[in-house]
């Protein structure tokens, strides 16, 4: 068993999207630094970025109704929905930039225009959706939204949803052409090649056994290869973009921020649709509303996707329960995850989500005959034949003690947990997740490296011109941005490419 050590600038464990950006970024502002990556499995993207197991593909609000909520005197509050539309202006304007110097090629391998909509039924979110539409159309961010009706035009834009549809209740839908499908799998390893041409060292099947501080606070990793050798790799910053594995990471670093939170594992569930006919006849994202009782991430949606250059259907998810952190986890996962810093943490969160503990419960058993009634209220005249089960990858929600919801509150969205001295960050949580990567990254580098934010400023507005701006209050630069990053990923002129 051979103990090899090495010294290296950064070290990034996990070889999925957040790790590829972050790894891409400070390439472009420090070419000098030495970058090592460290992934468990024998290829890049293979967890939650991959595109079976990512259920967030382009995300900009422009369709998620849990982004915008309804305020108890009528109102719609759209604040959520203009951050994330704002943080997703950041990613394409980075990938603009990467395809504009040549760094990656063909965009249209990870990025396809898609119309957005979200639909809804009964009276009651018919008035709903019509406020919500009123509230974000007047925005530059949402210019070009349409809200309709009439059963007609709902024809031209969901046949699939309207045909055969019984006429008993209202029905309504917004529809924003600027939308894009993004497959983050594909994404993540286009961005993996590109390192590896900038000699970094991304070893495969290597796990992360171990982490602790050196007397110059320096990170000493202990890493198993796939032999069983064990190295040790010194470095001076660790980031930590393990998906579900990073709490366990976290936990081993010893650091104070990393205490009193613990994660909570749900698994997705999805229908692909295996038949070309019925593919053809959608041509969209549709986002509609989540029951009452089930948590943000199961709000249910018929997308269009596009996966290894061809035009996939899929409807979910459901939700799920494994203990696993990982899809390719171990089932002790969540209870290794308990210690005593974190017990009381997680114990709260149990007492308070039991109506979310008997929502999973009552998803895991769904017989695909009960997953068929559901996706009947999205196409009515589902076949069960044309549709399989897939299941997707792990989602870990964050739970830690908040000051708004007091002791073991369950987070929903993706948050960066780091060290004071900024020599280790983590990233947990799930959704918005990949496509809000380049604006967590950014957080990452602000936090770990002020020393250098200087210095780094104007390479990161080079890349990013809307970076420190607020875009609401630029309408122009909305324009201007949404203009070049369209033409730059091939929006525009591929726009008809797959319409039906």
């Amino acid at each position: 068993m051979s103990d090899r050590k090495t010294k290296t600038d950064v070290i990034l464990i996990g070889a999925g999207i957040m790790s590829a950006t972050l790894g891409t970024l400070l390439k472009e502002l420090v070419p000098e630094w030495e970058i090592t990556v460290f992934e468990k499995l024998e290829k890049a993207g293979e967890e939650s970025s991959n595109e079976w197991n990512n259920a967030g593909t382009g995300h900009a609000a422009l369709c998620e109704l849990n982004y915008t909520v309804e305020n108890s005197d009528g109102s719609i509050d759209i604040s959520k929905a203009i951050k994330i539309n704002e943080q997703f202006q950041l990613s394409m304007q980075f990938w603009s930039y990467l395809v504009n110097r040549k760094l990656i090629r063909n965009p249209q391998d990870f990025i396809m225009p898609l119309p957005h909509l979200s639909m809804v039924q009964g009276e009651q979110n018919v008035t709903f959706l019509k406020k919500r539409f009123e509230a974000l159309s007047n925005n530059p961010l949402f210019q070009g939204m349409e809200f309709s009706d009439d059963p007609g035009k709902l024809m031209e834009w969901i046949p699939l949803i309207i045909q055969d549809r019984p006429c008993n209740e209202p029905i309504a839908a917004t529809k924003i052409d600027s939308g894009t499908d993004v497959n983050f799998g594909a994404l993540t390893r286009i961005l993996f090649d590109h390192l590896k041409s900038k000699n970094v060292d991304i070893k495969y099947k290597h796990s992360v056994d171990n982490m602790k501080r050196t007397s110059d606070g320096s990170w000493e990793l202990k890493v198993r290869n796939d032999s069983g050798n064990v190295e040790r790799h010194t470095t001076k910053f660790v980031f930590i973009g393990g998906g579900g594995g990073s709490l366990h990471l976290l936990q081993k670093s010893g650091i104070p921020e990393g205490k009193h939170i613990g994660g909570f594992p749900v698994s997705g569930i999805f229908m692909v649709c295996n038949n070309p006919d019925v593919i053809a006849q959608h041509h969209a994202k549709v986002y509609g509303k989540a029951k009452v009782g089930a948590p943000p991430m199961s709000v249910p949606h018929l997308d269009t996707r596009f996966i290894d250059n061809k035009k996939s259907l899929l409807f979910g998810p459901f939700a799920g329960f494994s203990s696993k952190f990982l899809k390719t986890g171990s089932k002790f996962d969540l209870v290794t995850s308990v210690k005593p810093n974190n017990l009381v943490t997680l114990l709260s969160a149990g007492a308070k989500n039991m109506s979310l503990t008997k929502y999973l419960i009552e998803q895991v058993m769904l017989s695909k005959e009960k997953r068929m009634e559901e996706l009947r209220e999205f196409i009515p005249n589902a076949k069960s034949e044309d549709w399989d089960l897939v299941v997707a990858g792990q989602r870990v929600q964050i739970i830690k003690d908040t000051e708004a919801g007091g002791k073991g509150t369950l987070q929903f969205g993706t948050e960066v947990i780091s060290a004071a001295d900024g020599s280790i960050a983590a990233l947990l949580g799930a959704s918005p997740g990949a496509s809000t990567a380049v604006h967590v990254m950014l957080e990452v580098i602000k936090k770990c490296f002020p020393q250098h934010m200087k210095e780094w400023e104007p390479k990161i507005k080079e890349m990013i011109p809307s970076y420190g701006v607020s875009l609401l209050k630029n309408p122009e630069l909305i324009h201007e941005i949404q203009t070049s990053t369209a033409r730059t990923l091939g929006l525009s002129e591929n726009y008809e490419l797959f319409s039906v």
